[in-house]
């Protein structure tokens, strides 16, 4: 639960201006990107500037260059964020969820940490392969297997790479209690705002 003291985030807002070179350098690295913008875990990163641009050239990977198609990317990072209940990850991905395909009901159910019911098979094996490995850090044999046959073992590669990912995403975000815009109650601490 999130801290009155802690609401505004641990670190100060970025001032461009007061950026070292180093730092300036990475910061317009990530804005000229496909993102546009720096901000969540970019905005902490940034402040070391080494870290940003390995950590902002993975996450450009996992979230435009994938093997797996925008639904199931934006399904893995909602999945991803709601186990780790990070505010800002989960307000900025379920729009795109949602408008990347997955259903309302879905993302109501992965918000509220209970097991959806999927209509689509791939979505389903997804959905029970990462909340075996976030949940049991292990992954069965039938629920590996029926993921490799509803997405390839390349797109199974990168559904782990993703979820690693976006993993460290939410710990920056719950680490350093990046605010959400002030219009935004918490979907998981606080009476949720619709996703659409």
């Amino acid at each position: 639960m999130r801290s009155n003291e802690t609401k505004h985030g641990r670190l100060p807002n970025i001032q461009y201006d007061a950026l070292n070179n180093a730092q300036k350098a990475a910061y317009d690295a990530i804005a000229s990107g496909p993102r546009g913008k720096v901000e969540g875990p970019l905005a902490i990163w940034i402040m070391n500037p080494v870290l940003a641009e390995k950590l902002q050239q993975l996450g450009s990977y996992c979230r435009f260059g994938s093997a797996l198609p925008p639904r199931l990317s934006e399904l893995a990072i909602i999945i991803v964020g709601a186990f780790w209940k990070a505010d800002f990850e989960w307000c900025a991905h379920a729009p795109i969820a949602e408008k990347a395909g997955i259903s309302l009901t879905v993302i109501e159910a992965i918000r509220l940490q209970r097991a959806p019911k999927f209509v689509r098979d791939d979505e389903a094996a997804l959905y029970y392969f990462l909340r075996s490995l976030l949940e049991e850090h292990q992954v069965p044999d039938a629920i590996y297997q029926n993921l490799i046959r509803e997405v390839g073992q390349t797109a199974a590669i990168d559904l782990v790479g993703i979820a690693g990912y976006y993993g460290s995403v939410c710990m920056t975000l719950n680490a350093f209690c990046v605010p959400l815009p002030d219009d935004l109650a918490s979907p998981f601490f606080g009476t949720p705002q619709p996703t659409s």
